[in-house]
């Protein structure tokens, strides 16, 4: 079964996705430009995270490229997904990517109109731009998956992930605990982080998840709640003052 993993950046696409490049029966790429689907062995399974903007295959809003195009590239039977973070965590993840001249994709079309305010703002209206904008367009074939879920209970999150794929847990289990090893939710001697989230990480927070009690101030809260409170809740993240 092909696998497709979409999401906003910085929500743990890169982790989940290296669970298939551990696997004997996958094979995985991570970022491709999406006109490389084209030309991919599909007598094999493949999994792909969040394909690239390519010149010649206009994207659909708030995809990186065009859903009607998938059906065209990727055979069925396969299987897409929507990884998903709290907001608060992800905006706080996401501020060195947008402080790099939006270095996250897909861009919002309006995005240049944002870059004069405040980078958590410019960081809320991404995130909400994704899963509210992008998310609609695939609502209705992806299966949601969050990172706390894969985060704070990886082997959970595995087992679920091998029944939605159809993998054989036995033949795959020495793949599937070097996996679980490396996800932690603080640093740990077994933790390796995904290779593309590298250049994007910090040193300033103990914890992944609920991350933004340490990295965000009651003023910067209160900007960006207004951006995110209606998508949040749709994802069953709570948001208040």
């Amino acid at each position: 079964m092909h696998v497709i993993i979409l999401g906003c950046g910085r929500s743990g696409t890169s982790i989940f996705g290296e669970f298939f490049q551990h696997l004997s029966t996958y094979t995985y790429y991570s970022e491709p430009p999406f006109e490389d689907l084209k030309g991919y062995d599909y007598t094999q399974s493949i999994a792909v995270k969040v394909p690239r903007e390519s010149p010649d295959c206009p994207p659909t809003a708030g995809l990186s490229f065009p859903l009607d195009m998938l059906d065209a590239y990727v055979p069925y039977p396969r299987i897409l997904f929507w990884q998903v973070r709290h907001p608060l965590d992800a905006i706080c993840s996401l501020k060195v990517g947008i402080s790099r001249n939006w270095g996250h994709h897909p861009r919002p079309p309006d995005w240049r109109d944002w870059r004069a305010k405040p980078l958590v703002v410019q960081c809320a209206y991404h995130w909400n731009y994704i899963n509210s904008i992008g998310f609609e367009k695939v609502a209705d074939r992806v299966h949601i998956s969050t990172f706390e879920k894969l985060v704070l209970n990886p082997q959970v999150f595995a087992r679920w992930l091998c029944q939605k794929v159809e993998i054989d847990v036995e033949k795959e289990q020495g793949a599937i605990r070097q996996w679980c090893q490396r996800v932690q939710n603080t640093n740990h001697p077994h933790f390796v982080e995904a290779m593309t989230s590298r250049p994007y990480s910090t040193k300033d927070h103990s914890v992944r998840v609920g991350r933004w009690r340490e990295n965000m101030t009651m003023e910067e809260y209160k900007l960006v709640l207004p951006l995110l409170q209606e998508t949040a809740g749709r994802f069953g993240y709570q948001l208040t003052m």
